[in-house]
């Protein structure tokens, strides 16, 4: 594949508890953020150089504290149904935007 022609992500989001992609396959496209998703709790990867090293914080979205809200979510829809966790998330989302806060 041509990555000047098709050029990777910005981020890469593994959630398939089935087959995980190693973060070789994620090097080799020169992916910069990988999030894995995986025993309830979601780590951040950033590529640096030749190889990803663990970040707390998302360089795509740093305001917001995406490891612990992502596991909440996806709890919460496990609990409530997808449906009910994305209105709410909307419903919430749209409550925090004039008050410049995260969402849980």
């Amino acid at each position: 594949m041509d990555l000047s022609i098709y050029p990777p992500p910005d981020l890469s989001i593994e959630s398939d508890v089935t087959s995980k992609t190693t973060l070789d396959a994620y090097t080799a496209l020169g992916v910069p953020e990988v999030w894995i998703y995986s025993n309830s709790g979601l780590k951040i990867y950033i590529l640096q150089s030749d190889r990803y090293l663990e970040s707390a914080v998302s360089p795509t979205f740093p305001n917001l504290p995406i490891t612990e809200i992502i596991p909440h979510l996806v709890q919460k829809a496990i609990d409530e149904g997808t449906s009910q966790m994305l209105r709410q998330l909307k419903t919430l989302g749209v409550s925090q935007k004039n008050k410049n806060s995260i969402l849980f």
